[in-house]
């Protein structure tokens, strides 16, 4: 199933070209009180609306799916998590391009496993998240701004301590994800954090329809040019690893959304530009720089 926010916090089921309105399942949510618990309500309870999403479906307005606005489809995720580093070839570039970590990180992992094993994984601003159709805005003008494209899952369940050999069992699905970033001295949790600068799209795809996560072509074209091109067999730390190290660490809450590190590739943006990232089994999303 493949799951939008779209318009006015409208719910949708996508289908090929065309978004099913399925509003209405969102009345079964149960009323919150204070205090409200971290998460996200419609990721965690979404295995028991399935059935009543597809209810809905039967006779739900449709709507084209490039006439909608999308927005993020995770709309509450307590916290975003990210990996540097995690892919061979974009620490080399990381290595070579003295701007992209600006000597605050040394990009070398030498004696750690992986740059994961030696800096563990770091926070984003959760409220820097948008949708495709939002759009991102350069907060740091008259500096290097980059884009990131990376396969983004979407946790389903509250958890803690979860080893790698159960991972698959909390990940409610997963997104195409842009790690925007600024270029600079400070730490990199500020420098990623900005408002608009993690980009979640262009929908939810649950679990079950991409059974080998590990294993997905994707890219991003800017202005029609490839800038970034991989495949996530190409993970340093993969998918299962990333939750059991953060998990380790943080309690995991429904629609917390861990992205799993970018190839190599990066390179700027500007206002005017338009992104267009694709994920394998997920979809593809275009993005506008503003």
């Amino acid at each position: 199933m493949r799951i939008c926010r779209f318009n006015e916090n409208r719910l949708g089921v996508v289908e090929q070209d065309k978004v099913y309105d399925v509003s209405a399942v969102l009345d079964a949510l149960p009323a919150l009180k204070w205090p409200v618990a971290p998460g996200d309500l419609l990721i965690e309870r979404l295995p028991m609306l399935q059935e009543a999403i597809l209810a809905a479906k039967k006779d739900a307005r449709t709507f084209a799916l490039q006439e909608v606005k999308l927005l993020s489809p995770v709309a509450t995720p307590s916290k975003i998590i990210a990996a540097p580093l995690n892919y061979k070839l974009h620490v080399e570039e990381s290595a070579a391009d003295a701007q992209i970590h600006n000597n605050v990180h040394n990009p070398g992992y030498e004696g750690f496993a992986s740059p994961v094993a030696k800096f563990g994984v770091f926070l984003k601003n959760a409220t820097g998240l948008v949708g495709p159709s939002e759009g991102v805005v350069i907060n740091f003008p008259g500096r290097r701004n980059d884009h990131e494209v990376e396969l983004a899952v979407v946790i389903g369940k509250k958890c803690k301590n979860v080893k790698a050999a159960d991972a698959r069992s909390v990940i409610a699905g997963y997104c195409i994800g842009l790690d925007m970033t600024v270029r600079g001295t400070e730490d990199r949790s500020y420098r990623k954090s900005a408002d608009t600068y993690s980009v979640l799209g262009p929908y939810l795809v649950t679990a079950d329809e991409v059974p080998n996560p590990g294993e997905l072509a994707f890219s991003i074209h800017v202005n029609g040019e490839v800038r970034q091109n991989a495949n996530t067999r190409d993970l340093i730390t993969g998918i299962d690893e990333l939750i059991e190290v953060a998990s380790n660490v943080y309690t995991l809450y429904p629609g917390d959304v861990i992205m799993t590190g970018t190839p190599e590739g990066v390179a700027s943006i500007q206002p005017g530009d338009v992104m267009t990232a694709r994920i394998e089994q997920i979809g593809e999303m275009e993005v506008r720089i503003r």
